[in-house]
């Protein structure tokens, strides 16, 4: 019998790898919206990457024109945290797949807000949540995104004294 135990473990070093380098990727998304990083936003796409943010009342279209839209629909709330949880992985799942693409499921929940006065921390002005779905390829420069869907499931406003 063959000793297969080398192979094995570069076979697995490489799948952790990978796995980190998604999960970095999920992590730099969630980094660039909160940080309002369009450049940065765009970068982390192929050149056809598709977002789709309807659900959320969004906009679908190409990362660039989303990334757009982003800029202008969030300036109303310049303080933003993305937190992204229960993040499943798997790789190879697509047709004819060599190992190169990966799906990413993870919830999320985003406070936002205006922020306080002089600088000083405020409640959120809203508060959603709800699963994105990733869909990543494995390219010259690394892992990029090919394709994001939000799906809100709930949101939350503060509560409004009555009449307003």
């Amino acid at each position: 019998m063959a000793n297969t135990e080398p192979m094995t473990q570069r076979v697995e070093l490489a799948t952790v790898r990978d796995r980190l380098a998604v999960d970095g990727l999920v992590t730099e998304y969630a980094m660039a919206v909160d940080d309002g990083d369009w450049p940065a936003y765009r970068r982390l796409f192929t050149p056809d990457g598709r977002v789709d943010y309807r659900s959320a009342g969004g906009i679908e279209g190409s990362a660039g024109t989303v990334a757009g839209w982003l800029a202008e629909s969030l300036e109303a709330f310049p303080v933003r945290q993305h937190l992204f949880v229960n993040r499943r992985v798997r790789f190879g799942v697509w047709e004819q797949d060599t190992g190169d693409t990966a799906q990413v499921q993870a919830d999320y929940v985003n406070p936002m807000g205006g922020g306080g006065q002089d600088g000083a921390s405020a409640a959120p002005d809203l508060v959603c949540g709800g699963r994105c779905a990733f869909a990543l390829l494995r390219t010259d420069d690394g892992w990029r995104l090919s394709e994001v869907v939000v799906r809100e499931k709930w949101r939350r406003l503060p509560d409004r004294p009555a009449g307003l």
